[in-house]
């Protein structure tokens, strides 16, 4: 505190103490800590995340959803409040890595959501010469039949033919393209607070080897 030419008080505040002092706070949290962020900044690796007081942590394209994307506008906005976990701390760096996918279900709590027999919206992420992965939800894709015209982001709708848990499988075909929507689909979660251990995507009775997150501690 100062006093100006008047005597009148005046005040001189710092960010970057605050910011010291969370970041020191954030750097002791367990990996799999749940926390709220803002999403800041995306680039084509990634989204930078303000995950208190102006603290910003890496959130990894791949970290994002189990369903890929080609960026992460894809899934979020500037401006737009999430949920994420640390991944991972870096002390001596300063530097926090998130991921996102984990908080979004696993892939049996979004195949509850759809049945063999309904028509559904989805999202085409990727195109092969043997058919095209459609998201259904962002922790959820499905293989729908070859269609010619089709480009990754287009919006379809789409038959639901099969589920198979035991093959992580769902089997769809194309009923027509959907006019684009502008804004990502909104994010549900099924994880909102607490802190992962261990967080196993694939169903119990899959055939194959697990699709899973094991959090460590960081190393002291």
């Amino acid at each position: 505190m100062e006093a100006d030419e008047k005597g009148a008080p005046v005040a001189y505040l710092s960010r970057r103490i605050p910011q010291e002092e969370a970041l020191e706070h954030l750097l002791r949290l367990s990996p799999g800590a749940v926390v709220t962020a803002k999403v800041t900044h995306l680039a084509s690796f990634g989204a930078f995340l303000d995950v208190g007081r102006g603290v910003v942590a890496m959130l990894p394209i791949e970290q994002i959803s189990v369903a890929r994307i080609a960026h992460p506008k894809d899934r979020f906005r500037v401006g737009q409040k999430i949920l994420a976990a640390v991944l991972s701390t870096d002390p001596e760096k300063h530097r926090l890595t998130m991921t996102h996918k984990e908080l979004l279900g696993t892939w049996m709590e979004n195949a509850s959501w759809f049945s063999p027999g309904e028509t559904v919206p989805g999202i085409v992420r990727s195109v092969k010469e043997y058919g095209s992965f459609i998201e259904l939800t962002p922790n959820l894709s499905g293989l729908a039949d070859a269609r010619e015209g089709l480009s990754p982001g287009d919006r379809v709708s789409v038959y639901v033919k099969s589920i198979r848990p035991e093959r992580m499988k769902i089997k769809l075909q194309l009923i027509e393209r959907l006019p684009p929507d502008p804004t990502p689909p909104p994010l549900r979660y099924q994880v909102t607070d607490g802190v992962l251990e261990r967080w196993t995507y694939s169903p119990p009775n899959y055939t194959g080897a697990p699709v899973e997150t094991v959090f460590k501690e960081a190393l002291p």
